[in-house]
């Protein structure tokens, strides 16, 4: 028995060191942890229990069958972050480059089947070269498996992606149908096609940075919600994320009772005398809810448009507000994507959506209808038509055309409806609405005064019951906790069918 357990020693010592201390060595070279080392750094101290230690691959082609190496390429198993259940795949660029075999995407996709059977959230750390060539259309199909977990998983269990190397061609797209991508600057790249394929095909000279890395992504494309410095930022922005999000859709998130309240006597002088004088949502958010509870998802894309999580009274709620501070806080394509996503999000894990509205309207321009600002608006407002969470909006300032509709209105489905004395809710800003309706008419700042007088305040839509209860800004905070603690058991179902077609 004693050489049987020195066996079991030798082949968990092999395993620990993946490819060898020389690509370890390379790794960390690179500013990069190791596999092994991210899951330490992830998970509570003690609780990682590794499933598949000692899978192989087992292709014959090209020479393979020479080189093995314990767990081919992927750490997966699961444990505990701050005492709840995570599952979890990290995988090792030591061996073969990280690169996905069919034993690879086998222990991926058994973690993936018991985070769905357990209900539990499932971690993928990505940090891998791609399809492993050798094995041919068995790793294609390796990805694919995981894809289809992707998709099933999706509203049943938090999924999120952590791209910590590269992540190039077929999978980018696990990822991307996660709920969160996050990136480390410097050493992560996503991207379909690779600089060297660009410059064959298009002529463009690329570096992997300027192609897919964490700036282009969390600024211009929008596909990861988070850049971070280094590796152990960002597994510290997951065990945050984790923080607010319950373990599936059947349960509610997490609640912390050691709250502090801020100063909400601020927000009574945020708002500036001229109407058409920007100010920092983000200054409004953070005099509302707990402090230091609010985590911005997103910040650095579509920066019109403010999301994220926070605590109200110690519970979890999203957020999504228009930033008057950029582009006056109007909608275009991209602010409405990004507060679609998210509120679809917070929607499939029974997070309650609070919204702060400032919007002057839809962006003009043919930029925007030649690339579809109809239907990229249409998603908000399906979003939250569809939602079933509770849902109460803040008015703060402008409230114009069909923007005023799509955020979060009383018609399509807000639960309650508040604004601040200094609410304008109108088809259109008195300028623009006295040029139409007094069209060729002289002493038009006369018919303007008199516009802003009858329409630009919140006090029609509170006579119709769209608002219902104009309030000072220093008590929107125990008004919110008011309504949100009222609609914690809400009861709300979508009409019986397969699924809804959302305008994509």
């Amino acid at each position: 028995m004693k050489k049987k357990l020195e066996q079991l020693e030798d082949k968990i010592k092999e395993a620990h060191l993946g490819g060898g201390e020389k690509r370890i060595e390379s790794q960390h070279k690179k500013g990069k942890l190791t596999a092994r080392e991210r899951v330490h750094f992830l998970m509570d101290e003690g609780s990682f229990e590794e499933i598949g230690m000692f899978v192989t691959h087992r292709s014959t082609e090209f020479g393979l069958e020479k080189e093995k190496y314990l767990g081919d390429g992927v750490v997966t198993g699961y444990g505990t972050v701050n005492g709840r259940l995570i599952y979890v795949f990290a995988q090792d660029f030591t061996v073969f480059g990280g690169s996905l075999s069919e034993a690879h995407a086998e222990k991926i996709c058994r973690i993936m089947d018991l985070a769905m059977q357990n209900g539990a959230p499932v971690i993928g750390l990505n940090d891998s070269g791609g399809a492993r060539i050798q094995e041919g259309v068995v790793s294609l199909g390796g990805y694919a498996d995981i894809f289809y977990r992707n998709t099933r998983a999706s509203g049943v269990i938090p999924q999120i992606s952590a791209v910590m190397g590269p992540c190039a061609g077929g999978a980018v797209y696990s990822p991307a149908i996660t709920d969160f991508i996050l990136m480390v600057e410097n050493t992560s790249y996503m991207f379909v096609t690779g600089p060297n394929v660009v410059k064959t095909v298009t002529h463009e000279e690329v570096t992997s940075e300027e192609l897919g890395g964490a700036f282009v992504h969390s600024a211009k494309s929008g596909v990861a919600h988070f850049s971070c410095a280094n590796g152990p930022e960002c597994i510290s922005n997951i065990k945050k994320l984790l923080s607010y999000v319950p373990q599936n859709c059947e349960e509610e998130p997490p609640f912390v009772s050691d709250f502090i309240a801020p100063d909400s006597k601020i927000l009574a002088a945020i708002i500036p005398e001229n109407p058409n004088q920007p100010y920092d949502m983000r200054e409004v958010i953070n005099g509302t809810v707990d402090t230091d509870s609010f985590f911005e998802v997103h910040k650095n894309f579509a920066e019109n448009m403010v999301v994220g999580f926070a605590r109200m009274a110690g519970r979890s709620i999203g957020i999504v507000a228009n930033q008057p501070a950029f582009l006056a806080g109007v909608l275009d394509i991209h602010s409405s994507q990004k507060a679609a996503r998210f509120v679809r999000f917070c929607d499939s894990f029974n997070i309650p959506l609070l919204v702060f509205e400032d919007v002057p309207g839809f962006l003009p321009g043919t930029d925007q209808e030649w690339n579809g600002i109809i239907t990229n608006g249409a998603k908000l407002l399906y979003a939250f038509c569809e939602a079933t969470v509770p849902r109460v909006t803040v008015i703060t300032r402008k409230a114009y055309g069909g923007a005023y509709d799509v955020m979060n209105s009383k018609h399509i489905g807000a639960d309650m409806n508040y604004a601040w004395p200094s609410a304008e809710i109108a088809v259109m800003g008195a300028k623009g609405a006295v040029e139409i309706i007094f069209k060729g008419e002289k002493n038009l700042k006369k018919k303007e005064e008199e516009y802003i007088e009858h329409f630009a305040n919140p006090y029609r839509a509170a006579e119709r019951g769209y608002v219902d209860e104009v309030i000072k800004p220093e008590d929107t905070r125990e008004k919110l906790i008011s309504a949100f603690k009222m609609l914690e058991n809400k009861v709300d179902k979508l009409p019986k069918k397969k699924h809804g077609n959302i305008p994509l």
